[in-house]
């Protein structure tokens, strides 16, 4: 939720405060040209690396390996598309990180990693939620409603101090 709420309330305010700096700066028109330059630039190197990831994949699907990594890259290029169309300064700074062929193997292998610690997570709370239903279920369908135990009275103490164990 807190995540969400930077990303759709603060991030915008902080890109238009940005870009009403610039403009006084360098100008209302300049900005405006930065912003649609930085778009057209954006979406064409989202094209290119796009093309060259799917190269990618398909060839390592030829010699029949899994293509994750070129999977997360793609969508991170799909991701870089939308922030660099997105006006403001900010969103193309993180768009281009995204985009360039230097950053985003780095930062795909990360977030691939990331994700299977998670699955492995998830696998692991399922497999003991379901070990634990299968064991207590079986459990009380061979005993029915009897549950086996031991019970200790401590609440009178003051009787139980001189006898010898």
């Amino acid at each position: 939720m807190g995540k969400l709420f930077l990303l759709f309330a603060i991030m915008p305010i902080i890109e238009i405060s940005l870009l009403v700096n610039v403009g006084e700066q360098i100008g209302g028109w300049n900005t405006v040209a930065i912003v649609i330059l930085t778009a057209i630039l954006g979406s064409y190197l989202v094209r290119q690396q796009g093309l060259a990831t799917l190269f990618q994949a398909q060839t390592k699907m030829r010699s029949g390996q899994l293509p994750g990594q070129e999977m997360a890259e793609g969508l991170l290029l799909v991701i870089a598309g939308v922030l660099l169309v997105t006006p403001g300064f900010i969103t193309d700074a993180f768009g281009l990180l995204l985009c360039l062929p230097v950053t985003r193997p780095a930062i795909a292998k990360a977030l691939l990693s990331r994700m299977q610690i998670r699955a492995v997570y998830s696998a692991q709370q399922g497999f003991n939620q379901q070990t634990t239903q299968e064991f207590y279920s079986q459990q009380s369908s061979e005993q029915g409603d009897v549950i086996e135990g031991e019970y200790v009275d401590k609440s009178d103490t003051r009787h139980n101090l001189n006898k010898p164990d």
